[in-house]
């Protein structure tokens, strides 16, 4: 397993990986690892010649007062894990390499930003496609790997991977879950022990909404009001948003016809998680 810190060294590397004829599968992260990133990695390494991991906490995708600073990080623990899934390149970036003094530069993705973690979170889908940007053309990968759990930022890299040519296929895996329901994240490690038992509310009330359409209900106001319930039932959930919306578009729907992405982004004190399920068509 090679460890770089260096862009340009990892550049070179991969360039001559692919002059080689071995195709890369890229798994970018900001580290901390869980199995669902290691399920990702496992998938990468099984079609790929060479696995690829990027570790960067990226700070240009965190607002004002939000978690940069506590954001969990483990690198000597992630590289165990990396070592046990076989990784053969891990990109370990320090942020003034990434982002040097006179850097300028930023990539964003029009409209399928502006809602969801986007209206919550202003500029946060900028820092991501600018990060991502520089991954693809560092790494230069056959393949990148990204959770559904984080579904807007898996619509925002393919439009950004489509807009901008680059030479690589987007591989979407389902969401991981513990026993419990609860969506794997990183940011899990940061709720109390009480926030933790209540967190799993967020599977349940998509659940429920998923029940709700399969037993017929059409109308979104109704269904997001019984999601609202469940959720508010305990006082240590605060919601961000609940939606309903088009998987492709992402914007709300007001009724269900057709295939739907119900979405959830709640607040545990300081900690925020995010979750969503796919629906199908009724």
């Amino acid at each position: 397993m090679e460890i770089v810190h260096d862009p340009s060294a990892v550049q070179h590397l991969c360039e001559a990986i692919r002059k080689g004829g071995r195709t890369i599968g890229l798994v970018p992260t900001m580290g901390f690892l869980h199995e669902g990133h290691l399920s990702l990695m496992r998938r990468a390494r099984a079609e790929n010649d060479v696995l690829a991991v990027s570790i960067f906490v990226n700070p240009t995708q965190f607002g004002q007062g939000e978690d940069f600073d506590s954001y969990p990080r483990d690198l000597a623990g992630d590289l165990v894990r990396l070592e046990g899934v076989g990784a053969d390149v891990v990109f370990a970036p320090r942020a003034e390499s990434i982002y040097p003094k006179r850097y300028r530069t930023f990539v964003e993705v029009a409209e399928i930003t502006e809602w969801l973690c986007g209206a919550s979170r202003p500029g946060h889908f900028r820092g991501v496609a600018t990060v991502v940007a520089k991954l693809f053309n560092l790494m230069k990968p056959h393949r990148a790997y990204f959770g559904q759990k984080d579904y807007q930022q898996t619509v925002v890299v393919r439009r950004l991977v489509a807009d901008l040519n680059f030479d690589l296929t987007i591989v979407v895996l389902p969401t991981v879950r513990e026993p419990d329901g609860l969506a794997m994240s990183s940011r899990n490690a940061r709720l109390t022990p009480d926030q933790r038992r209540v967190a799993p509310v967020l599977y349940r009330s998509l659940r429920r909404s998923e029940e709700q359409i399969k037993g017929g209900e059409r109308n979104a106001t109704i269904i997001l009001e019984g999601m609202r319930e469940m959720i508010e039932a305990d006082p240590l959930a605060q919601i961000d948003y609940l939606a309903l919306c088009d998987p492709d578009t992402l914007k709300a729907v007001d009724r269900i016809e057709g295939p739907t992405l119900a979405a959830v982004a709640v607040r545990f004190g300081h900690t925020r998680l995010i979750d969503n399920i796919l629906i199908a068509a009724p």
